[in-house]
């Protein structure tokens, strides 16, 4: 069997689904930016703090070669993931990758109160979030599948992303 790996913007729900779809196959559930967490003992606010934005890509490249080993799990991977081509080689090598898209005014409502996004930390968040969007979007068309989430709910997007794995196992 293979992984279920779920990439997109951040906030749009992949730790969220990736349990449900989780427990709903009986697969187990890893967070990468939760592993990189774990690596480096300090939260992603820190290390982006502390180290900047590139030590942080370091770690995580490091903590998809880890996750992409594993077999019959879901992983839910950081936003930005996508932004360094073989980690989603990596990924894909043992597994299919489905990306979440939502709308920026999606984005931000589900990000709501939330400070700990430190690259969204600017006068403007809306703003930012599109063009973060619009800077990766053409790394989220690497995926296998792409599933937009702006109006659906957990369950919804839990059951869209079991049809899209048994579709792309098959092929």
């Amino acid at each position: 069997m293979k992984n279920i790996v779920l990439t997109g913007f951040m906030a749009t729900g992949k730790t969220t689904v990736g349990k449900k779809v989780a427990t709903t196959m009986s697969f187990g559930f890893i967070d990468t930016d939760r592993l990189i967490e774990k690596m480096a003992n300090m939260t992603v606010s820190q290390i982006f703090e502390r180290h900047g934005e590139e030590f942080f890509r370091r770690l995580e490249r490091a903590a998809v070669k880890k996750v992409a080993r594993l077999k019959n799990f879901v992983i839910a991977t950081g936003g930005g993931v996508v932004l360094n081509p073989s980690n989603i080689v990596q990924l894909r090598k043992n597994g299919v990758v489905i990306c979440f898209v939502a709308r920026p005014e999606i984005i931000l409502r589900n990000i709501g109160e939330n400070k700990d996004r430190p690259l969204l930390l600017s006068d403007n968040p809306e703003e930012r979030i599109k063009q973060l969007l619009k800077k990766r979007e053409p790394f989220y068309k690497f995926a296998d599948s792409t599933i937009d989430v702006s109006d659906m709910t957990i369950d919804e997007v839990a059951v869209e992303v079991i049809k899209a794995y048994i579709r792309l196992k098959k092929g």
